[in-house]
């Protein structure tokens, strides 16, 4: 890698050999580090923290940005930023894209600014009603026509045009927000802050206007742009018409040779051309000739209208130039405009190429939070966005148990490679399909198909084998009390996998990018991200491997804050294995006590794995080995360290017994203790995740039937109302057709049983009675006695009334033939209330008599 090169007011970093010629510019001494612990408590708040750095020399700086860099390279960040970049639409996009990834000095808001462009875009995207497609602007002419029009100089037609596809493509894109917000308000909101920035488009119509009459779809001025371009055309035509019958007719006068000339314009002047080296009768200038080339003549008749038709086409350019240049005049007016719409549109294109990034790979927001560590206790700040509201109740369960919780997370570049495999292999088997269509379209022999068919068959299993064996997810769950992570495992296992996913998930969520998890992610937001991967032998310095691990663990060491994520693989690796283990306890401890705010290293010594039972800041994890089928699983085992397979390995590859034996007594009784732990330790918690998830499974069961429950609670209490209202409904409607059966009924007996004035007392009695329950009943639940035939009877009984009864006396009634007992009496109402066997009645003193 090149030298970085100090400037005096920033510093630009390039490395030809690493990155592409591509150049970074970082601040000089702006480096954020975590936040001060003053009135921090024990709580989960939400507030906005700005964090800055004292100022640094500029030699502390530069190693602080090469370790950063040395680290990045490790990460492989400079192919996941060229992964990137690859969406943006524009050629300014893609570079605007890698400088902001390369930037080195994001602080948290700026992360949390960055994180909410994304997910503006990504909803625009998803939306599908504002097109963020930029493959149809040419960003540079645009910016080629800006600086044209700055220094005075006129724009030429395909540059004009350019800036008015921009001008267009940011009306049609403010239109089409303008239309989604009209449908639904509450697009503006989730669109912001790209909202905002469409909103603010700025769009001189009328240089849209000016443009369109001006220049034409090809980039060329139109006749119509001025009445004196326009003449001029015309002449220019008239003369290259003229020119090109003269020589026409000349060509004519020599039609009797075996090879006749042709006709040619070299650099504006029309021509003759002659096949063939011969002697021409046409005299003029002898423009070129070859061996087998021919000759280029221009008639000397011709001479005076090339050098007319040259001078026309110098007055037309001449008109277009002014042209274009009133055109300038005009774009100078609205040039600041055209700049900002510029500005925007590589913004938009840079925030499109991370959201399309997140929606082709399946990235999903992180959970971006500020881990402070006071008095060995950790708390959040967090920054309060629109994406995380719905997500509350997760959060907090992070906060509570989690300061790194990064389930199903895929390395980025082992995706996209997997994915560049499969697309190719389908692609070969397209191709093969339609190559064997073609052959057996030619008639192919029995063994060429046979062959064919087998290449094919190849391919389709190729293409299964990538499909049912896809990149392994890791999970990383780390609580908040622990600093350090150790991870054992055996080689070719996927620690450093692990590692460099852990590594560019922190710098991808730092740099707005989606995290590609399957699931919610919830990580701190880290300042730097150093890492020690990989082997760092130099033989420009005469470095060992050993001693270039050191060198870079020890600048991580000079320059990771509280607020850093350190790497380490094969931590104390390369030298004695004694020294290494006591180097490589030393070093974790120390980044444990005041180092880094989470530091995760990979070993083989087994001392470190006993860091945990002594320092409750140490954590320990291991990669599951199939020792069955001796190939690593890629997964990760929590909570238990890792175990030496060797010897396994070999009983199972067939070593002799003696040398496993002798390799079982070199190796130790002691150590062999402690692999039988371990090995316990792995099935009880294999034990443990099996109960876990069968707890987990009757748990979704027992809600699955608690929801049943309460529907089929709801339904039979809506069952039991229906009926109630029903049953009501039919008693209402069987009361309503008795009434009106027993009234028809009443109506009936008293017209067929009419009271005769002649009869006596004593045939009233001979007659039959009316029965009760055939009298209409009133609505005090009396029977009501009174009838039109009856007032003729209660006209001959008022003369013979005898005095007003009294309450015990026995009255005859009329009405029923029956007597009854007086109960009460009412003289002013001429009203008595009388009892006739079960029945009391409410009776006019008119209606009886004592």
């Amino acid at each position: 890698m090149h030298l970085l090169a100090l400037l005096a007011s920033t510093r630009m970093l390039s490395s030809s050999s690493l990155f592409g010629n591509s150049i970074i510019s970082t601040r000089k001494s702006v480096i954020p580090i975590g936040a001060t612990t003053t009135n921090c408590h024990r709580s989960f708040r939400f507030k906005s923290v700005a964090f800055l750095k004292p100022s640094i020399s500029v030699s502390d700086g530069a190693k602080n940005s090469s370790v950063l860099l040395d680290s990045l390279r490790i990460l492989e960040w400079d192919k996941l930023c060229d992964s990137v970049a690859s969406f943006a639409g524009t050629p300014l996009g893609r570079q605007a894209t890698k400088d902001q990834l390369w930037s080195l000095n994001q602080t948290y808001e700026d992360s949390m600014r960055l994180l909410g462009e994304t997910n503006a875009a990504v909803e625009i995207l998803k939306h599908g009603g504002c097109s963020l497609d930029f493959h149809t602007l040419d960003v540079l002419l645009v910016k080629s026509a800006i600086q044209n029009v700055r220094r005075g100089l006129p724009v030429d037609g395909s540059e004009a045009l350019a800036v008015l596809v921009l001008l267009q493509f940011a009306d049609n894109l403010k239109l089409g927000l303008t239309t989604a917000i009209k449908e639904d308000e509450e697009w503006y909101t989730r669109f912001m802050p790209l909202s905002e920035v469409i909103m603010g488009f700025v769009i001189n119509r009328s240089l849209v206007k000016l443009i369109q009459q001006v220049i034409d779809e090809d980039g060329s001025v139109k006749d119509s742009a001025s009445p004196n371009l326009k003449r001029l055309r015309g002449q220019l035509l008239m003369l290259e018409r003229k020119v090109y019958q003269l020589i026409e007719s000349l060509i004519r006068k020599e039609a009797n040779e075996t090879s006749s000339p042709e006709v040619t314009n070299i650099n504006g002047r029309w021509c003759i051309r002659s096949v063939e080296d011969q002697p021409r009768s046409i005299k003029g200038l002898l423009l070129a000739s070859g061996s087998g080339l021919g000759s280029i003549v221009e008639p000397l008749a011709a001479v005076p209208l090339n050098d007319e038709l040259q001078q026309a086409r110098s007055l037309v350019a001449k008109a277009e130039e002014d042209v274009l240049l009133k055109l300038t005049e005009k774009m100078l007016k609205d040039i600041e405009d055209v700049e900002n719409l510029l500005k925007s549109t590589i913004r938009l294109d840079v925030c499109k190429a991370r959201a399309s990034h997140s929606i082709s790979f399946g990235g999903t927001c992180p959970d971006l939070f500020i881990a402070e560590d006071a008095d060995g206790y950790f708390t959040t700040e967090t920054h309060l966005s629109r994406s995380r509201t719905s997500k509350e109740s997760f959060t907090f369960d992070c906060k509570r148990k989690w300061i790194l919780y990064l389930p199903k997370a895929y390395h980025p570049l082992l995706l996209q490679q997997h994915r560049q495999k499969l697309q190719k292999a389908k692609k070969d088997v397209s191709s093969a399909t339609a190559e064997i269509r073609r052959r057996r379209l030619q008639g192919e022999n029995l063994n060429e198909r046979v062959e064919s068919d087998m290449h094919l068959s190849s391919l389709k299993m190729q293409v299964t084998k990538l499909e049912e064996n896809p990149p392994v997810p890791v999970n990383f769950f780390i609580g908040w009390k622990t600093r350090v992570l150790v991870i054992t495992g055996p080689n070719t296992g996927g620690k450093t996998i692990c590692l460099k996913t852990v590594g560019l998930a922190a710098t991808m969520a730092k740099s707005g990018l989606h995290v590609l998890s399957s699931e919610p992610v919830h990580i701190p937001w880290f300042d730097s991200v150093f890492a020690d991967i990989g082997d760092e032998q130099s033989l420009s310095q005469s470095l060992s491997t050993f001693s270039g691990h050191l060198k870079q663990i020890s600048a991580i060491q000079a320059h990771a804050t509280s607020q850093s994520l350190v790497l380490l693989d094969e931590v104390g690796a390369g030298t004695n294995p004694i020294e290494g283990a006591a180097l490589g306890m030393s070093l974790l401890e120390s980044f444990a006590e005041s180092g880094a705010l989470l530091t995760i290293s990979t070993t083989h010594h087994g001392e470190l794995k006993t860091l945990k039972y002594s320092n409750a800041a140490f954590e320990n994890s291991c990669m599951e080995f199939d020792e069955e089928n001796l190939q690593p699983t890629y997964k990760i085992l929590w909570g238990v360290p890792g175990r030496s397979n060797a010897i396994s390995i070999a009983e199972r590859l067939g070593l002799p017994s003696i040398v496993l034996d002798k390799a079982r007594e070199l190796y130790g009784a002691a150590s062999a203790e402690i692999n039988e732990v371990i090995i316990d330790m792995e099935k009880s918690k294999q034990d443990f995740q099996e109960h876990i998830h069968e707890v987990r499974h009757h748990l979704m069961l027992s809600r699955d039937l608690h929801k049943k429950l309460l529907i089929a609670r709801k339904k039979i209490t809506e069952h039991e109302t229906s009926e109630r209202y029903r049953k009501m409904q039919e008693i209402t409607e069987a009361a309503s057709m008795a009434r009106m059966i027993l009234n028809k009924k009443v109506r009936q007996a008293r017209a067929s049983t009419p009271i005769q004035p002649s009869q006596t007392p004593t045939e009233d009695h001979r007659q039959p009675s009316l029965p009760i329950n055939s009298l209409p009943v009133s609505s005090e639940g009396n029977v009501n006695t009174s009838s039109p035939s009856e007032k003729s009877a209660k006209k001959l009984t008022s003369d013979a009334k005898t005095d007003i009864p009294k309450v015990g006396d026995t009255v005859s009634v009329y009405s029923l033939r029956k007597q009854a007992t007086v109960l009460k009496v009412e003289p002013l109402k001429e009203e008595i209330l009388v009892q006739a066997g079960n029945m009391k009645l409410k009776l006019k003193l008119s209606d009886l008599r004592t």
